[in-house]
């Protein structure tokens, strides 16, 4: 089968288009005939080695997938040949930007119904990202406030849709590119950062304040006198520190997403009832993924993109 992996760590060049062997399934274990995978800006730092994760080498990228389950390994139950499916893969193990992915049973949920299987491959890492941060990091309740720095990007949208289907008033900030789209997510208040101080243009403390943007340590340091006593801050900016303050009571809590396939099938029953809105801002064929990475080294990605084998 046709793969894109790399063979050592290093910059957009060490990805190679390949012939590779067609994996098998194992005990435990379903083999799914990708439609998509999924980009994602954690995909360059773990080819360049800069994420802590223990990877085998050669390694295959790409671990949001959809696709159709081809393959069942012994004692895999509820699974079908023939169903279509999405998972967050195993990130430390071969990925989707293959023909074929092998995946964990557990990993894999029912695709939702109402949008293409491929772009259902938009939805997995950062739509858990989300939820996690808001939820289960940020311990967000209906009737709280939350403050969304850096709204504009993919997991920003998914976290302004479920903060909001939660009854949760939601501040998010924005660049002038991004408003639109921030205020289409269901945004209360939009606060454009480029030209407005965010502390004085919000009226009162938030019980939540969600990261999601590269700024500066000091200005995130300040950020977190926007959050009540007893408040959270949350962060998916792991290569940061997430500020908090003891004083007050207000803690400090990094995102690294992790898989859960309850989650992750309440998500699809989302977007199947029109309440959460998948975004793929543009496909590639998988022999464009290197170009892709190095695109990336360049300057940020923009939105999410889908990876067609």
């Amino acid at each position: 089968m046709k793969a894109v992996q790399f063979h050592e760590f290093g910059g957009p060049e060490v990805l190679q288009y390949n012939d590779v062997e067609e994996p098998t399934a194992a005990p435990g274990q379903v083999r799914v005939r990708v439609a998509a995978s999924a980009y994602s800006p954690a995909d360059t730092g773990m080819r360049a080695g800069f994420l802590p994760i223990p990877l085998e080498l050669p390694h295959v990228p790409g671990y949001d997938v959809s696709g159709t389950i081809d393959a069942l390994g012994d004692g895999v139950e509820g699974l079908a040949v023939g169903d279509a499916v999405i998972g967050f893969l195993p990130m430390e193990r071969d990925g989707a930007a293959a023909e074929y992915v092998i995946a964990p049973a557990e990993a894999v949920v029912p695709a939702p119904r109402t949008i293409p299987l491929a772009d259902a491959a938009a939805l997995p890492s950062v739509a858990l990202t989300a939820w996690q941060a808001l939820f289960d990091n940020g311990g967000l309740e209906a009737g709280q406030r939350v403050l969304i720095v850096g709204a504009g990007g993919v997991v920003g949208k998914y976290a302004i849709q479920l903060a909001k289907r939660s009854g949760v008033n939601v501040i998010a900030t924005a660049s002038p590119r991004s408003l639109d789209a921030v205020r289409a997510a269901g945004a209360d208040q939009i606060v454009d950062h480029t030209s407005t101080d965010l502390l004085t243009a919000i009226d009162g403390q938030v019980d939540v304040l969600l990261n999601l943007a590269p700024i500066e340590p000091q200005q995130f340091a300040a950020y977190v006198a926007a959050v009540r006593d007893g408040g959270v801050v949350v962060s998916t900016t792991a290569f940061m520190a997430t500020p908090g303050d003891d004083a007050r009571g207000v803690r400090a809590s990094t995102v690294f997403v992790l898989p859960n396939r309850e989650r992750l099938a309440e998500l699809v029953s989302l977007v199947d009832a029109g309440e959460l809105t998948v975004e793929v801002t543009r496909r590639i064929q998988l022999t464009e993924l290197p170009a892709l990475h190095a695109e990336a080294a360049a300057g940020p990605i923009t939105g999410k993109v889908i990876v067609l084998p």
